[in-house]
């Protein structure tokens, strides 16, 4: 079964920096939107950001705008999430999810793939 693959989380202190990476081993991400998303212990998953298959187009929850940042580098099958001026708040298990349609990913969070998660965790 085909599968994202997650990986860059891990513990940070509040106001630091990680770059998580959404991979494809096995097929190319080069038609697709991808988006990221999050959930937190209790808390249902919600969107973080999305980029279109030629990345020209990206979206952002109002909660990270201006901290994080998305691009893919199809040359490397790859997507990143850049998180800077991390805050406790952010901390979640992070999801990257594919989808040929960039409405129906970003939007209705529906994902033809799926990765595992990664762990993202800010405390001091």
């Amino acid at each position: 079964q085909l599968q994202l693959v997650e990986s860059g989380g891990g513990l940070v202190q509040p106001g630091g920096s990680l770059r998580p990476s959404c991979a494809a081993p096995g097929f190319t991400l080069d038609y697709y939107a991808v988006g990221w998303f999050r959930q937190a212990p209790g808390k249902e998953r919600e969107g973080v950001s999305c980029i279109s298959s030629s990345g020209g187009v990206t979206n952002y929850a109002d909660s990270v705008k201006g901290r994080f940042t998305i691009s893919r580098d199809n040359a490397k099958n790859t997507v990143y999430l850049q998180m800077n001026s991390l805050k406790p708040e952010d901390t979640a298990v992070y999801y990257c999810a594919a989808q040929a349609e960039l409405f129906r990913l970003c939007v209705l969070m529906v994902g033809d793939y799926w990765g595992q998660g990664t762990q993202v965790t800010v405390s001091s």
